[in-house]
């Protein structure tokens, strides 16, 4: 797979890739997302459930959900969900749009399980290529751009549909904006998964986030670690992360260097993973002193870069950056996080 990079302005970045496999999802960055009726209301405060009441099911539009920063909302609502349902917040990459990220499977764990699926969605006049901005000051910061428009989502879903605990994930762009939600809103999110993403910070610039993409950048686990806690008070959540050894968009040292990264932030540096094959993946566990999982890394064998599923196992549809590995990372996502 071979990347190229057009530079359009400061603030706006395409990528393109010459292959078999689909429009390049860079990590920089057409618009329907789960699309049905419109909602109203406003972002509340956040926290672990409101009043509000449960909408009927099926996929919506929320319109008015507080300051956007030019991001969409989306929500799928799954039959018979109970007051104080968890819900899972789930960014798609660049080049995607919220429908296709859909194709991950999470809809239909949440049919399964009774949680809420919140799928923001970047638009062009952010992101030529539809990325989320992880790699700008702006939105890399608790309160400003993005990651306050993702928090008021998760809040408006609490406060207007009586929606419970928030976690979070999402691939590539989405994967780096997944970290910053992490970083910077602790107190939101319960934890997340990250799927062939980056640290936190670790670009603050354009060129900074090609050199992160690939080859990548290596830190210490305490300069890492600092990142995360400059970002905002509070214990950092725990931490599940995904990648293919075969990925070169966004190379795979990247995997190693977030959980080096939030090992710190939640003090089990040092932590001996347990250590396990699960089909095409190895897997990492690495335990607290009371024995719960707080940092989990699965580097699958020959992938290149998406979200692995498992359309035989009834988990996801294949499709761009969603690979039929016979893995359905959703899956372990929602049972790492415990829903």
């Amino acid at each position: 797979m071979k990347l190229c990079i057009l530079t359009v302005s400061a603030l706006l970045l395409a990528a393109c890739s010459s292959g078999t496999s689909g429009p390049e999802d860079g990590v920089y960055g057409p618009t329907s997302g789960p699309s049905g009726r419109g909602s109203s209301g406003t972002a509340g405060s956040s926290g672990s459930g409101g009043t509000g009441t449960p909408p009927a099911a099926g996929d919506m539009e929320v319109k008015d959900f507080g300051e956007s920063a030019g991001l969409k909302m989306f929500v799928h609502v799954p039959a018979n969900v109970k007051a104080g349902a968890p819900v899972v917040v789930a960014m798609h990459g660049c080049t995607q749009t919220a429908a296709a990220y859909a194709g991950a499977g999470w809809n239909t764990l949440a049919d399964a399980r009774g949680f809420y699926v919140v799928y923001p969605e970047q638009q062009l006049a952010n992101n030529f290529n539809r990325c989320f901005r992880w790699f700008e000051a702006a939105h890399t910061a608790r309160g400003s751009g993005e990651p306050a428009a993702i928090a008021s989502m998760v809040e408006h879903v609490q406060k207007t549909f009586g929606a419970g605990k928030a976690y979070v994930t999402g691939l590539s762009a989405g994967g780096a904006m997944t970290a910053v939600m992490l970083a910077t809103y602790p107190d939101v999110f319960e934890a997340g998964s990250v799927l062939s993403g980056l640290p936190y910070h670790c670009a603050t610039s354009q060129t900074d986030a090609y050199s992160c993409m690939n080859p990548g950048k290596t830190k210490t686990s305490q300069a890492w670690g600092d990142l995360v806690r400059a970002a905002a008070s509070g214990n950092a959540p725990r931490v599940q992360v995904w990648h293919g050894d075969a990925d070169y968009t966004v190379r795979p040292m990247n995997q190693g260097e977030i959980a080096k990264q939030f090992a710190n932030a939640q003090g089990i540096d040092g932590v001996t993973p347990t250590t396990e094959t699960v089909g095409r993946a190895t897997r990492k566990v690495y335990k607290d002193a009371s024995g719960t999982p707080r940092v989990e890394t699965f580097t699958v064998s020959g992938m290149g870069h998406g979200t692995p599923v498992d359309p035989k196992g009834g988990c996801g549809t294949a499709g761009a950056y969603i690979l039929d590995t016979g893995l359905c990372s959703s899956k372990y996502a929602a049972d790492f996080f415990g829903i």
